[in-house]
């Protein structure tokens, strides 16, 4: 059997750590790994893709006590990265009432890998349509009547999960902890907010229209209005475009956690990681356990050959699980102390792939063609 060294890697997997960026590449067999890296290093990395349609060129969001907040970009499919000159932000300086961090950047709608959208603290949405030279603020989202309910979580005021519509160009998603989902029909000019159904007791209204603390956002791209969300007590399904949403907890062995990751040929697919409270924020009895529902939520299975089951205290975040798309469907898993997991069945099976690095932050996985190789 050829060695990966005589094969083109297929498959990227960009982890994000405390202390740079690494990339895992490999064949489409997915059996054998390289790790790459650290780029960027001593930067932590909230969050980094390689763009699905043309995957040479990507974008990391880096951010440093010292050497204060950038966003860099690829156009070698990960090989090497350059600091951008411009960063999102509320104002023309660098002080944390401008910017405090980068949460999270996403491939803007259609296929352009120069259209990039950034959600910020303090909270905001920007979009960039020249590859990070230039960005605008989407002020409908930022100057929200909403806003005063909006308020940091225990890790800050995150605007995370950045999700175009795939069936509708205008339509956007954003997911902020703690603030709740937002949703734009026309393209991010007005925004309301989609939070009918999602349980909040940490707030004072029975059914609070927004200020909720949503972890974990995800827009599926095979159904029209499915998006599965991980909230502070609960999982939950729509299938009307966040206008209500149903939770499907029961079945897991806690409400609480961050990580979602969805196959993306198969609506009904979702697959999470249960936390024990947010009291005490490590995987339920010390096992690493991945639950996945093939019915959308009405029926769990733990996923655990070849995790550790025994005093793995660990967290995984909310980026810190994703799917590479292919079939069988491939699946990646990044802990606080550094390891990363790899399943290339589904997540009924899983392999370490590497140990100990910085903690992680996030994971984004994509088929790489020879061009981005």
């Amino acid at each position: 059997m050829p060695s990966l060294a005589d094969t083109q890697p297929d498959i990227a997997v960009l982890v994000g750590t405390r202390k740079g960026l690494f990339i895992a590449r490999s064949d489409d067999r997915r059996r054998h790994w390289q790790l790459e890296g650290p780029h960027i290093a001593g930067y932590e990395i909230q969050a980094a893709y390689l763009h699905p349609d043309d995957p040479a060129i990507g974008y990391a969001a880096a951010h440093h006590p010292v050497w204060g907040i950038h966003v860099y970009r690829t156009e070698d499919g990960g090989r090497s990265w350059t600091g951008l000159a411009e960063v999102p932000r509320h104002g023309p300086d660098e002080d944390e009432s401008s910017l405090k961090m980068i949460w999270s950047l996403a491939p803007g709608p259609g296929s352009d890998p120069d259209h990039v959208m950034a959600g910020v603290e303090p909270p905001g949405v920007f979009r960039s349509r020249d590859g990070g030279q230039t960005w605008r603020p989407l002020t409908g989202f930022n100057d929200h009547p909403d806003r005063p309910a909006w308020s940091p979580a225990k890790g800050g005021l995150a605007v995370h999960s950045l999700q175009p519509d795939p069936f509708d160009s205008q339509r956007l998603f954003v997911a902020m902890s703690a603030g709740g989902i937002y949703r734009s029909d026309d393209g991010g000019d007005h925004w309301q907010a989609a939070n009918a159904g999602i349980r909040a007791p940490y707030l004072a209204e029975q059914a609070p229209e927004c200020g909720h603390c949503v972890h974990r956002l995800l827009v599926h791209p095979a159904q029209p209005g499915r998006a599965y969300q991980q909230s502070h007590h609960g999982l939950y399904v729509t299938d009307d475009g966040g206008r209500h949403w149903q939770e499907v907890t029961d079945g897991l062995p806690s409400d609480f956690g961050y990580a979602l990751a969805t196959d993306p040929r198969h609506a009904d697919v979702i697959y999470c990681v249960p936390e024990e409270s947010s009291q005490f924020r490590a995987t339920v009895d010390g096992r690493l356990r991945v639950y996945r529902s093939d019915d959308a939520g009405r029926h769990w299975t733990a996923l655990t050959r070849g995790l550790p089951q025994e005093n793995v205290f660990v967290t995984v975040l909310r980026d810190g699980l994703a799917a590479d798309g292919l079939d069988p469907l491939g699946l990646y898993l990044g802990t606080s102390s550094g390891h990363l997991f790899a399943s290339r069945d589904a997540g009924d099976s899983w392999q370490r792939i590497a140990g100990y690095l910085p903690g992680i932050l996030s994971i984004r996985a994509v088929a790489v063609d020879d061009g981005a190789s």
